[in-house]
């Protein structure tokens, strides 16, 4: 009996230790997937800062580009990490190199979409 009540005792334990795992588990995972949204937010915001500038009036499609690629280097590397970060949280049994290169594909999905707003709204050449 007293085996029988150890036994039962260990169950609810370990349950319930699993269900305090599972919910840290959730908890990283929305803490990381804030981090990952807010380093996007702070990337496109500096994005359109670039975009905006005056300074970018008379730049071609590839001048303007280069620009964009080279812009916001922290802002960037924040949101590459922090996507990072989220992705391998989320999904751990994904091979880390996956995550990275779904993370640098955004980021050249955000530069890209800056490039091509630019492109659409620019004046045409006279």
């Amino acid at each position: 009996m007293r085996m029988l009540m150890l036994g039962a005792a260990l169950v609810m334990m370990t349950s319930a230790a699993m269900t305090q795992a599972v919910r840290a588990d959730d908890d990283d995972v929305k803490g990381a997937q804030k981090l990952a949204m807010q380093g996007r937010d702070d990337y496109w915001h500096c994005l359109a800062r670039e975009y905006s500038r005056d300074s970018n009036q008379g730049l071609s499609e590839q001048d303007f580009g280069r620009s964009v690629a080279g812009a916001c280097p922290s802002e960037r590397q924040y949101y590459r990490v922090a996507l990072l970060d989220y992705l391998t949280t989320q999904y751990p049994a994904i091979d880390a190199g996956a995550h990275l290169a779904t993370a640098n594909r955004a980021v050249e999905s955000a530069q890209k979409d800056v490039v091509m707003a630019f492109v659409k709204h620019r004046p045409p050449a006279r």
